[in-house]
């Protein structure tokens, strides 16, 4: 079994080509749509890492974030954020709600797969 990444965004067409492109470069991926099915998987399947959108409907990425860190099961998963929202207001957001690491979108997969093994690699969380 490989290392396992929980791939969250309300848009299927991000998801997917994240999720595709992470099993293409050796990772296994579950995928989630919103911040609370992320939450709920994140805390039963235990995910290595979580790539997750921050612009969600209902329960946004921060918020999923901060929930996560506040759970004693979840608090330990490095969570990657992506977002459209470049200034840097929203990286300094993403780091206080416990991101590990932070990707503007549009981005390129690699980009992705690279701030995954800097997060696991590093033991970062």
């Amino acid at each position: 079994m490989g290392t396992l990444i929980l791939v969250v965004d309300d848009t299927r067409d991000s998801r997917e080509l994240f999720a595709e492109y992470l099993r293409m470069a050796g990772f296994e991926t579950i995928e989630a749509t919103s911040g609370a099915e992320a939450i709920d998987k994140a805390g039963r399947l235990r995910p290595s890492a979580i790539v997750m959108d921050l612009e969600m409907p209902e329960m946004d990425g921060w918020e999923a974030t901060r929930r996560l860190k506040a759970d004693q099961r979840t608090c330990g998963i490095p969570v990657i954020a992506l977002s459209a929202h470049v200034m840097e207001g929203a990286r300094k957001k993403a780091t206080e709600a416990g991101c590990a690491g932070f990707l503007p979108k549009p981005c390129y997969p690699i980009d992705v797969s690279v701030e995954l093994e800097r997060v696991l690699g590093s033991g970062c969380v």
